[in-house]
């Protein structure tokens, strides 16, 4: 039992790190492209409003979200595989 915790724990930590890796690179694009939308042109105002307001929509939008699936898959595919294999 103390085996499986650990497992689970450690685990936790890979998918934490992940999840991390994951978040900061698809900020990182997200930023970029609103920094290029502006200086191609075309849009009136502060660049680092325009930048921030992009930021806030992002946080608040479908694909920031979906990073959750991070945790959800494997943590599913595990409890699957643990089902099919014990109780086949």
């Amino acid at each position: 039992m103390i085996a499986i915790l650990r497992t689970a724990f450690f685990g936790f930590i890979g998918l934490t790190v992940v999840y991390v890796l994951v978040a900061t690179y698809s900020r990182s694009v997200r930023r970029e492209k609103l920094e290029k939308k502006f200086d191609a042109g075309g849009i009136e105002g502060d660049r680092d409003t325009y930048i921030e307001d992009g930021m806030k929509a992002y946080e608040h939008g479908l694909k920031h979200r979906l990073l959750w699936l991070v945790y959800i898959i494997p943590a599913v595919v595990v409890a699957v595989t643990v089902y099919l294999v014990n109780y086949q």
